[in-house]
């Protein structure tokens, strides 16, 4: 007990501390890898809670997915986070009254909990023991799958149409770069696509001036 107590608050120590640089650093790729940071520890403290289908998911799809692939994201878009960040005193009332509202939220929660314990819905389906002969993943598979499995489909849902506005908000197209149009290609004809140009005898073709851009 002494260990696991050890291991415990060493994971959720290094979480918080972890999650508090995400905020506090200036840099973004930084605070990606803080970030990554964050998930191994949370991933430790889901193990020491016999969750280990959990610490998995968050180690391989957050970590091996998300994370690395903001982090890609952050290093290979140019961003211009100055410009980013001057709009910051101007968004500022909007996010102090989004985040009283979330504080509200989680004060009235946690004082509902503590009024009233039994108010709260118990647990339609817990995890058996393990005497039972069902692990943990393949109780959390029968929940999942079976009585949410619209709710499940629904945060997938959600989730593609967050990634999809993400891709459209931060892409940008440089002026001067060329880029392929199937419209333009697929409009072409035999008299845009060639030009058949007559040629004296003995004299050479000049080929068209190029513009100086």
């Amino acid at each position: 007990m002494i260990v696991a107590a050890l291991f415990f608050y060493l994971f959720a120590t290094v979480t918080v501390a972890a999650g508090l640089m995400v905020i506090w650093a200036k840099n973004p790729v930084h605070a990606v890898l803080y970030l990554i940071l964050a998930f191994f520890n949370a991933a430790g403290l889901f193990v020491l809670l016999g969750a280990e289908f959990l610490a998995m998911i968050l180690v391989v799809v957050y970590v091996g997915a998300v994370a690395v692939l903001f982090l890609f994201v952050v290093m290979m878009l140019d961003v211009d986070f100055a410009e980013l960040r001057a709009g910051f005193i101007r968004h500022a009332p909007l996010g102090a009254l989004i985040g009283l509202i979330l504080f509200v939220e989680l004060v009235m929660v946690v004082g509902f909990n503590v009024i009233s314990p039994g108010g709260l819905a118990t647990p339609s389906a817990p995890i058996p023991p393990v005497a039972s002969g069902i692990t943990n993943t393949e109780a959390i598979g029968r929940v999942l799958y079976t009585k949410y499995a619209y709710f499940f489909q629904g945060a997938g849902l959600i989730l593609l149409v967050a990634m999809i506005g993400a891709i459209v908000l931060t892409l940008r197209h440089k002026e001067g770069v060329k880029r392929q149009s199937i419209a333009a290609q697929v409009a072409r004809s035999k008299g845009t696509a060639i030009k058949v140009v007559k040629v004296a005898p003995g004299t050479a073709v000049v080929p068209p001036a190029r513009s100086s851009r």
